[in-house]
């Protein structure tokens, strides 16, 4: 589960974990969408792709102290993200959940 501390929202209740080289290597390719309050957590990242994706995607970028230092709200497919030096992992959601769970910069998130 992953938690908004500084806005006391929900932002995922199901979090899949990329955190090997093959896990990393895949992250959403082949499915069809990710589920409302679905998350994956890549660990480590700082940049992403949505080459072969079917679906836009919101992505937050964070760091060691799990606090928001990047947001991207509805990343298309076919798309390649900044590169974010201060990340030390990226959390890739249902595009719309920035917006929804009024997800900003600095925010302090908790990975339960």
């Amino acid at each position: 589960m992953i938690i908004n501390q500084s806005k006391h929202e929900t932002v995922a209740k199901v979090v899949f974990f990329a955190d090997s080289p093959l896990k990393r290597m895949q992250g959403l390719l082949g499915k069809k969408s990710l589920g409302i309050s679905e998350a994956m957590i890549i660990k480590p990242c700082n940049a992403v792709h949505t080459f072969f994706m079917r679906f836009p995607i919101d992505v937050l970028f964070v760091d060691k102290h799990n606090k928001v230092v990047k947001l991207i709200a509805n990343l298309p497919s076919f798309r390649l993200s900044p590169i974010c030096f201060s990340s030390q992992f990226v959390i890739e959601l249902p595009a719309g959940t920035i917006q929804t769970t009024r997800t900003t910069l600095g925010d302090q998130l908790a990975i339960v």
